[in-house]
């Protein structure tokens, strides 16, 4: 026979868990294993039978939900996002609707500007320069 021995209910002590948790699983799956009788299992783990049924059905429940298909690919992370983020959000949004129509109106009173108001160098009074008299030769 080829491939890996089969390994039964001793693979648990490679699992991450508790000493606790990990003894129970172990001795649920000898019970289903064949090799523990019910209550043999009850007295090592010193509960009785209906706890022990709570135990393995809850044990043998995990196992089903964990081995459910799933979607490919990484969950999506959902975002929770409380009322209060959502006013804040609104109010940055007003905020930066209120900054935006302000720059539009400085750019056109930036661009109308130069034309309504005439230049201060221009206006100013200029000295007409003397011409120069040249010294008589």
């Amino acid at each position: 026979m080829r491939g890996r021995h089969p390994s039964g209910p001793e693979y648990v002590e490679q699992l991450a868990g508790s000493v606790l948790a990990k003894e129970r699983l172990q001795i649920v799956l000898q019970t289903l294993a064949g090799e523990y009788r019910v209550q043999e299992a009850c007295q090592l783990l010193g509960i009785c039978e209906q706890r022990f049924d709570q135990l393995r059905r809850q044990a043998l429940q995990a196992a089903v939900e964990g081995l459910e298909s799933k979607p490919s690919g990484r969950p999506r992370q959902e975002e929770s996002v409380g009322p209060d983020d959502v006013m804040a959000l609104r109010q940055r949004i007003a905020d930066l609707e209120g900054e935006l129509r302000a720059l539009r109106v400085r750019d056109v009173i930036a661009l109308v500007l130069p034309r309504v108001v005439p230049d201060p160098s221009d206006t100013e009074k200029k000295t007409v320069s003397q011409p120069r008299h040249s010294p008589p030769s």
